[in-house]
C-alpha cells in the first residue's frame, strides 16, 4: 500500500504536517509487536505487509469460515465454525471510531461474523442441537429484527421442540415487522418453511443421534459401549417463576461448542439468604441446558446447612460422582487428593454439568471441581463463597427476595392467572407479610391451593393475624417451616455474629450504619465490622449501600424472638440506650459540622463502648442523609421507652438537616416530642427553644394560629427565666412571623428588638442575623437604600464570625434591594454569591427560594430562557417538599415550561 493512500486513511483526510514521520513511527511500533521485522517491509512506493496466509485472525476467521459454508459433516463445520467466531473479542475496532475507512472495516468484520454464525446455527441444528441453541437464538433475533434466516433457524428450533405455534407466530411477527417497518414481505424460503411447518413436513424432524461411538483405527472399525452418563439432577418445580436476570447470568457461562485447551472451567456461586429459593434457581436451569452437557449432570446435597446431619465431607461426594460416573470399586483411592485427582481424569474430554448444592464453604467444594473444559459447575450456597471467587475466578450470581411482579408471578403458576387477577390488594398484602421470600410464599400458596373455595383475601388476612408471619407459615416439614429454614443458618454462626444479628433487631429505622451496629453489640467498630461480614456472606444481612446493613422483615422477625429469648432484658435495654447515646452523639457532631454557627448542645455523658465518628464538613450531609429515616425512627422510639434526655437532645441535633431538606413534617414532630419530653424534665428554657423552633416551622408551612401560640409562650417564659438569649431569639422568630403574615410593621418591631438585645449580649453572629433580617423587613416596606445599606453591614460582620449560612441569607436580601432598586444585573450576581452558599452547606429550602428571585432578575434583564431555567429549578425543587409555594413559581413560567415541569 502506497505511502500516501496510509496517510489518508489513518488520519482520514486530515493528516498533519509531520504525518510521514508519525506513519514510520507506528509501522516500527508494528514491527516490535508482531515480534518479526520483516512483517512490515518497505517497497517502493510504500509498505507490504507479509505474516503469511494464516498470520492475522482475520484470514485465519475467513479461511475457516469459508470451509463451514461448504457442504460436509455438520460436526466439521461446526468445529471449524466456532474456532472462527471465537477469534472475535468484543466489537471490532471499538476504540478507533471516528476513521472512516477503519469502520468500514469494523462493518465488514461485524458482516462477517454474522454470516459465520448464521452457518454455525445451521450446523448444530443439523446436529439436532435445537434445545441448546433456543435462547442464544431468541437474542440474536431480537439484535437483527429484520434477518429472515436466523428466523428461520429460530422457527425450525421451536417446531423441533414441539413447539409449532410459537414457530409460527414467530413467522407471524417477523411478516409485521417486515411490513410496518420495511413494507416487504418475507422471502420465499421462509415462507416455504412456514408451509413446510403448517403440513409437518417429515424433513422438519430433528436428526436421530447415534446409538453407539464408533473409534477410527488402522484395524477395522468396532464398537464400543458408551460410557457411563449420569443423570443426576433432581426434579424441577413445575412452577418456577421470575429470576429471569440470574438466568441469563447463568446462559452467559454456558461454554462453546469447541473449547480450546487450556481455556478456564466456568464455576457459578448462586447465593442468596436461606429460603430465596438458590436451588430452585439452579435446578431449573440445570433442567433447561441440560442437552448442553451430553455426557451427563452430576449432583449432590453437600448438606453445608442442614437441620439433621452435619455437612457432607468431600471425600463421600467425589465417591458417589466416580460411581455414577461408572468407575470400578477397585479403582477408587482412599484419601482425598487422589479421589480428587481421578476425578478430574474421568471429566478430562467431557461436557458434564455439576450442581453442588447447599454447600457450607469453598474448603468442601475445591476438591470436586473439574480442570479441563468443557465442564461447567454450579454452586449454591448460603455463604458467598467470596474466596471461591477470588482464587478460582467464580462467577457470582447473587439471589435476592423476589420483585413484586415476581413474587405476583409465583402465585399465578401455583394458583392461576384468573385467581390472582381478581385479587390484586390481597396478593399485593400476601407478597408484603410475607417479605417477598419465594418459601414463604410458597406455603401460603399451597394453603390457597388446598382451598380453591376460600379468597385470597382470606389468608391475607390470616397472616395478619398471627404475631409474626413467621407463625402463620410454621408447619410440620422442616423443610418448608420458614423459621426452621433460618434456624440451621444462625446456627452455623460464631457467636459474636450471633449475638450481632440479634441486636440488630433492636434497631429502629429500616437500616443500621456500622457505629450503630457497633453500639448495640457494644464492641469495637473492626469486631462489629468482621461479624456483619460473616453475616453478609451467610446472606442473613445485606450490605444495601457502602456500610448500611439491613435483613428482611421475616429475618427482623426471627431475629427479634431470639433476641427476646437470648439476651436478658437488662442487656436488650442497655444495647437500646447505647444506640440512642450513639445517635445522639453522633447526630450532634454532624449537626454542628453541617452548620458550624448553630448554638452547640450540650452532650450528655457517652458510654465508653460508643463510637462516635465526627463526620467531616463534607460529609455531615451525606451522614444525615443516610441516617435521616433512622433518627427519626430513633426519637420516636426514645419517646415510647421515656428516655427523655436522648428524645429533646437528638430532635435538637436534627433540626438544621430537616429544615434545610424542607423536612416541616418531620420537624413539628420531633420538635413535638422534644417539647412534651422536656415538659417531663421540668426543663423549662429547653421548653422556650423547643417552642421557638416549632413557632418557625409552623410559620414555614403556615399555620399561623400554632406559630403564635408556640413563639409566644416561648416569650412568655423566657421573660420570667429573664432569659435575654432566648427573649432575643423569641423577638427573631415573631419577626419572622409577621413578615409571613404580610404585617411588615410588627415584623420591623420584633426584628429591631431583637437586634438591640443580641448587641447587648455582644453576640455578634446573631447580631449580624438580626440585622439582616431588619435590612430585608425594611425591603418589603419600600426601604430599598437602607435595607441595601443594612444588609451589606450584615454581609461583612456575617464574614468576620465565619457564618457561611447568614451569610447567604444575607446576600439574597442584597440581591433583591439591588433588583428593586432598578439593577437587575448587580441582583443576579449576588443572587449567584447565595446560590454557591446555599448549596454549598447544602440547603435546599435556600437554594429553591433564591432560584426564584434569580429568574426574578434574569426576566427584567429580558432574559428569557434564563429566568425560565432558574423557575424550573426552583420548581424542581420545591415539588419535594411545598407544593403550595412551587404553584406560586409554576405561575411564572411560559405555557410551554410549565407543561415540562408538570410532566
Amino acid at each position: 500500500m502506497s505511502t500516501g493512500r496510509l496517510v489518508e486513511l489513518v488520519w482520514d483526510g486530515a493528516a498533519p504536517p509531520n504525518a510521514v514521520n508519525a506513519l514510520q513511527s507506528h509501522l516500527s511500533y508494528l514491527r516490535r509487536t508482531l515480534s518479526d521485522k520483516a512483517a512490515v517491509r518497505s517497497r517502493p512506493p510504500g509498505y507490504v505487509l507479509d505474516v503469511g496466509p494464516d498470520g492475522t485472525d482475520v484470514a485465519i476467521a475467513e479461511r475457516l469460515i469459508g470451509a463451514g459454508l461448504r457442504d460436509g459433516d455438520d460436526a466439521v463445520r461446526a468445529r471449524d465454525l466456532q474456532r472462527a467466531l471465537d477469534l472475535w473479542r468484543g466489537q471490532p475496532m471499538a476504540d478507533a471510531t471516528g476513521v472512516t475507512w477503519l469502520e468500514e472495516q469494523a462493518e465488514r468484520l461485524g458482516q462477517l461474523w454474522l454470516q459465520g454464525k448464521r452457518a454455525l446455527l445451521a450446523a448444530r441444528l443439523g446436529l439436532g442441537h435445537h434445545a441448546q441453541l433456543l435462547p442464544e437464538l431468541e437474542q440474536l433475533t431480537r439484535e437483527h429484527p429484520f434477518d429472515e434466516q436466523l428466523h428461520g433457524q429460530l422457527m425450525l428450533a421451536l417446531y423441533r421442540m414441539g413447539r409449532q405455534a410459537d414457530a409460527l407466530s414467530t413467522f407471524q411477527r417477523l411478516r409485521r415487522t417486515l411490513r410496518d417497518d420495511l413494507g416487504i414481505e418475507p422471502g420465499p424460503a421462509l415462507r416455504e418453511l412456514e408451509s413446510a411447518m403448517l403440513r409437518q413436513a417429515e424433513h422438519l424432524d430433528a436428526p436421530r443421534a447415534a446409538a453407539t461411538v464408533t473409534v477410527a483405527a488402522e484395524e477395522p472399525a468396532r464398537e464400543v459401549a458408551p460410557q457411563a452418563v449420569p443423570a443426576q439432577i433432581p426434579l424441577a418445580v413445575r412452577t418456577f417463576a421470575g429470576r429471569d436476570g440470574q438466568l441469563a447470568r447463568l446462559d452467559a457461562l454456558l461454554p462453546a461448542e469447541w473449547t480450546p485447551p487450556g481455556s478456564a472451567v466456568f464455576v457459578a456461586v448462586v447465593s442468596g439468604t436461606a429460603g430465596v429459593g438458590k436451588s430452585a434457581l439452579a435446578v431449573h436451569w440445570a433442567h433447561r441446558v441440560a442437552d448442553r452437557f451430553p455426557d451427563g449432570q452430576l449432583y449432590v446435597n453437600l448438606r453445608g446447612f442442614d437441620p439433621a446431619d452435619t455437612p457432607m465431607p468431600p471425600a463421600d461426594a467425589v465417591r458417589g460422582f466416580l460411581d455414577a460416573l461408572g468407575v470400578p470399586a477397585e479403582r477408587i483411592p482412599a484419601d482425598l487428593a487422589g479421589l480428587s485427582a481421578l476425578l478430574r481424569s474421568q471429566l478430562a474430554g467431557r461436557r458434564v454439568l455439576i450442581l453442588l448444592d447447599n454447600a457450607r464453604d469453598a474448603e468442601q467444594v475445591r476438591p470436586l471441581l473439574p480442570a479441563a473444559p468443557g465442564c461447567l459447575v454450579v454452586v449454591t450456597s448460603r455463604d458467598s463463597l467470596t474466596s471461591l471467587v477470588a482464587i478460582e475466578g467464580a462467577v457470582p450470581v447473587p439471589v435476592d427476595l423476589l420483585t413484586d411482579g415476581e413474587a405476583r408471578d409465583l402465585l399465578v403458576s401455583r394458583l392461576g392467572a384468573r385467581r390472582v387477577a381478581a385479587e390484586p390488594e390481597a396478593v399485593e398484602r400476601i407478597a408484603t407479610r410475607c417479605a417477598r421470600l419465594p418459601i414463604a410464599l410458597a406455603v401460603v400458596a399451597g394453603r390457597a391451593a388446598t382451598r380453591p373455595d376460600l379468597p385470597l383475601s382470606a389468608f391475607a388476612e390470616e397472616l395478619g393475624r398471627f404475631r409474626t408471619t413467621l407463625d402463620a407459615v410454621a408447619g410440620a416439614d422442616p423443610a418448608s417451616d420458614v423459621r426452621a429454614v433460618f434456624s440451621w443458618s444462625y446456627r452455623a454462626l460464631s457467636p459474636a455474629a450471633a449475638a450481632v444479628l440479634r441486636r440488630m433487631s433492636l434497631g429502629p429505622g429500616p437500616d443500621l450504619g456500622i457505629g450503630a451496629v457497633a453500639s448495640l453489640a457494644g464492641v469495637p467498630v473492626p469486631q462489629a465490622r468482621t461479624s456483619l461480614a460473616e453475616l453478609d456472606r451467610a446472606g442473613l444481612v445485606v450490605e444495601q449501600r457502602p456500610g448500611r446493613y439491613t435483613f428482611h422483615d421475616l429475618l427482623r422477625a426471627y431475629a427479634t424472638e431470639l433476641v427476646e429469648t437470648a439476651d436478658a432484658e437488662d442487656g436488650r435495654a442497655a444495647a437500646v440506650n447505647r444506640l440512642l447515646e450513639h445517635y445522639v452523639a453522633t447526630a450532634q457532631a454532624a449537626a454542628q459540622r453541617l452548620d458550624p454557627a448553630r448554638d452547640p448542645v450540650p452532650r450528655a455523658a457517652r458510654h465508653p463502648a460508643i463510637a462516635v465518628p465526627a463526620p467531616p464538613r463534607e460529609e455531615a450531609q451525606a451522614w444525615f442523609d443516610d441516617e435521616c429515616r433512622s433518627l427519626l425512627a430513633a426519637v420516636r422510639l426514645a419517646a415510647e421507652l421515656g428516655l427523655d434526655e436522648h428524645t429533646w437532645r437528638l430532635a435538637a441535633a436534627m433540626t438544621t438537616f430537616l429544615d434545610w431538606h424542607g423536612q416541616w413534617q418531620e420537624l413539628v414532630a420531633t420538635q413535638e416530642a422534644a417539647l412534651r419530653a422536656l415538659r417531663r424534665l421540668g426543663d423549662r428554657p429547653g421548653q422556650g427553644a423547643a417552642s421557638c423552633e416549632l413557632g418557625q416551622v409552623y410559620a414555614r408551612i403556615g399555620r399561623f394560629d400554632e406559630a403564635h401560640q408556640y413563639l409566644w409562650t416561648a416569650l412568655s417564659l423566657f421573660e420570667q427565666l429573664d432569659d435575654a438569649p432566648g427573649l432575643a431569639r423569641a423577638h427573631y422568630q415573631l419577626g419572622w412571623l409577621q413578615h409571613a403574615q404580610r404585617r411588615y410593621r410588627d415584623a420591623l418591631s420584633h426584628s429591631e428588638q431583637a437586634l438591640a438585645l443580641f448587641e447587648r449580649l455582644g453576640d455578634k453572629l446573631w447580631r449580624a442575623r438580626a440585622l439582616n433580617a431588619t435590612g430585608w423587613i425594611l425591603g418589603q416596606l419600600g426601604e430599598y437604600q437602607q435595607a441595601l445599606r443594612l444588609c451589606r453591614d450584615a454581609l461583612v460582620e456575617n464574614r468576620e464570625v465565619g457564618d457561611r449560612h447568614g451569610e447567604a441569607g444575607t446576600w439574597d436580601a442584597v440581591g433583591y434591594a439591588h433588583h428593586r432598586l432598578g439593577d437587575p444585573r448587580q441582583a443576579v450576581a449576588c443572587f449567584g454569591h447565595a446560590l454557591r452558599a446555599y448549596r454549598e452547606l447544602g440547603d435546599r429550602s435556600g437554594q429553591a427560594c433564591v432560584l426564584c428571585h434569580l429568574g426574578d432578575a434574569y426576566a427584567d434583564l429580558g432574559d428569557a430562557p434564563a429566568a425560565a431555567d432558574a423557575w424550573r429549578r426552583s420548581v424542581e425543587i420545591l415539588d419535594e417538599f411545598d407544593p403550595a409555594q412551587a404553584a406560586v413559581v409554576r405561575a411564572k413560567l411560559p405555557g410551554e415550561w410549565t407543561a415540562t415541569v408538570r410532566g
